[in-house]
């Protein structure tokens, strides 16, 4: 076991060591200054040969890069050029919404995706089938963007019951927090749940036709708690 989780960690980095040195190469390959870019239309040659030389792009390439490495490994992502605030301050400040925003969207999607997997395989072919198939082609096709736009119509234009945009931060008040993730949460949910629903629904029809599950039936089971005591045994 140790042997593969160390295997795994080297594997890691060294994808991470490729990537970076493709972005790297990416970047300082890519057509424009970014001096010239950083001083401004109305720079003057002497103005961008200053910047380059703060900026150290005037070192050859392998010195750049292990720079480079070494202030992203120290925390020092650099200077926004846009905004003129540090890199590592700006993407401190949007983790708490994305983060919150990632579980809730994965906590909706998992619960509502297999329950509804489970409900469908219950009853093969009825009513909750039915309208699986039909949530799923609708989750499948329809952006997310289009969906959110409806949900902003409905839900905070035209009923005025949650908030069009924004976001507040945890502490200060689960209420609030929770109310302006949840239009958001719900137009990212749906792709999900239309995904997981439909493989939680094959793979309940494949577990109801083992001979195990026949025999159970047979014998007086429920088809419905023999499917959630499989779902939660392999969950």
């Amino acid at each position: 076991m140790l042997a593969y989780v160390l295997r795994r960690l080297v594997s890691a980095i060294a994808v991470m060591a490729m990537v970076g040195i493709f972005v790297f190469l990416l970047l300082r390959l890519a057509p424009g200054d970014p001096a010239a870019m950083i001083a401004g239309k109305s720079a003057t040659a002497e103005m961008i040969a200053g910047i380059r030389e703060k900026l150290g792009l005037n070192d050859p390439m392998p010195v750049q890069f292990m720079r480079w490495v070494r202030d992203m490994l120290g925390g020092d992502f650099g200077i926004s050029i846009f905004a003129g605030r540090p890199v590592l301050e700006l993407i401190s400040q949007r983790l708490e919404p994305t983060l919150s925003l990632s579980i809730l969207t994965m906590i909706l999607s998992v619960s509502v995706g297999v329950s509804c997997g489970i409900l469908a395989a219950w009853r093969t072919g009825g009513l909750n089938d039915r309208l699986l198939a039909a949530f799923s082609a609708l989750g499948y096709s329809v952006p997310v963007f289009v969906i959110g736009y409806f949900l902003i119509y409905f839900f905070a234009i035209r009923t005025h019951w949650l908030p069009v945009q924004g976001y507040a931060p945890i502490d200060g008040g689960l209420g609030p927090w929770f109310v302006h993730l949840i239009l958001p949460t719900l137009a990212l949910s749906l792709g999900y749940i239309a995904f997981i629903a439909r493989v939680a629904r094959a793979s309940m029809l494949e577990v109801l036709s083992e001979d195990y599950m026949r025999t159970a039936a047979a014998k007086g089971a429920s088809s419905y708690a023999m499917l959630f005591h499989h779902a939660l045994k392999n969950a």
